[in-house]
């Protein structure tokens, strides 16, 4: 054995840079590359099948007077911040529901679990059943029971179409929601919460002093991650409405898609990806900064 490789053999540095270095040449290839070809067409003139030219910030000028594309975004606001909030409330409910000694608990652990393990593109082909024009079971049964007189357009209609995908995501999401907050709550000790009635602390007054202080953090980190999967959802979109009616659901990732590829224009549909790329900044910075001010978790004090 040569002095060098027995030096690399005993050197922690060098063998953690040699063990990541395929992972990092995946994430170069994979991840930077197309991001840096985005950045790149997104200040050019490039259509599908022809090489485009160095044209500026124009791409970005257009979009910011384009009507769909100003729709879209408010799209993607609305869509993200309802479901995100949706998602957070109905997954810490079911997180605190099933962390109490209840009967068959392992049993629901799991079925909770189904909704996010199914394939995405199976999940919307569902919904895009339950809310046809024609055979939606949500109209049929409200027909039986004698509340409508037709068939309810969910998809049809700009609003119906929304908060069917917005329903269909937050189905999907919560159980990713509920159980990453279970696994943060199965954390905190019992002492904490034994201490608290101890001192006459309430159901209500343990949950608000005790369980979400110390939940803040994985709070933090599960929210960005919704925030994130959600705000870049193309999945659901695409199968169940592909953006209709009227551009009605479209987000910025499925109009970045239909400008590109459907559309041909390469140039403006890399500049509305591009354009997503400050809002996501914008959420992760916010977690990050939220988990600083939590210094106790590295055995200081809140700052």
């Amino acid at each position: 054995m040569t002095p060098l490789f027995e030096r690399i053999q005993n050197s922690r540095n060098v063998l953690g840079f040699i063990f990541m270095l395929p992972a990092t040449l995946l994430l170069l290839l994979f991840l930077t590359y197309p991001l840096g070809l985005g950045v790149w067409l997104g200040f050019t003139d490039t259509k599908i099948g022809r090489g485009g030219e160095w044209i500026g910030l124009e791409n970005y000028a257009f979009l910011l007077q384009d009507s769909v594309t100003q729709l879209a975004l408010f799209n993607t606001m609305f869509y993200t911040t309802v479901a995100s909030v949706l998602k957070f409330f109905l997954g810490l409910w079911l997180a605190l529901l099933l962390n109490k000694n209840i009967r068959f608990k392992s049993f629901f652990r799991a079925v909770i679990l189904l909704p996010y393990i199914v394939p995405t593109a199976l999940s919307a082909i569902a919904f895009w059943w339950i809310f046809d024009s024609q055979f939606s079971i949500i109209s049929w049964v409200l027909m039986k029971m004698g509340w409508i007189d037709a068939y309810i357009d969910f998809l049809g209609t700009p609003w119906n179409a929304r908060l069917a995908t917005l329903t269909a995501n937050v189905w999907r999401g919560v159980p990713f929601v509920a159980i990453t907050l279970l696994a943060g709550l199965q954390t905190i000790s019992p002492s904490y919460y034994e201490a608290s009635a101890i001192d006459g602390a309430t159901p209500w007054q343990q949950f608000w002093h005790v369980t979400l202080p110390l939940l803040t953090p994985i709070i933090a980190v599960t929210m960005t991650f919704s925030v994130l999967f959600t705000f870049t959802d193309f999945q659901l979109i695409y199968v169940i409405t592909r953006g209709g009616p009227l551009n009605a659901t479209h987000l910025m990732a499925t109009l970045s898609f239909q400008r590109a590829i459907p559309g041909g224009a390469l140039g403006e549909g890399a500049a509305i990806a591009i354009a997503m790329v400050p809002f996501l900044l914008a959420a992760i910075l916010f977690s990050y900064f939220g988990l600083q001010r939590r210094a106790w978790q590295q055995g200081g004090s809140d700052k």
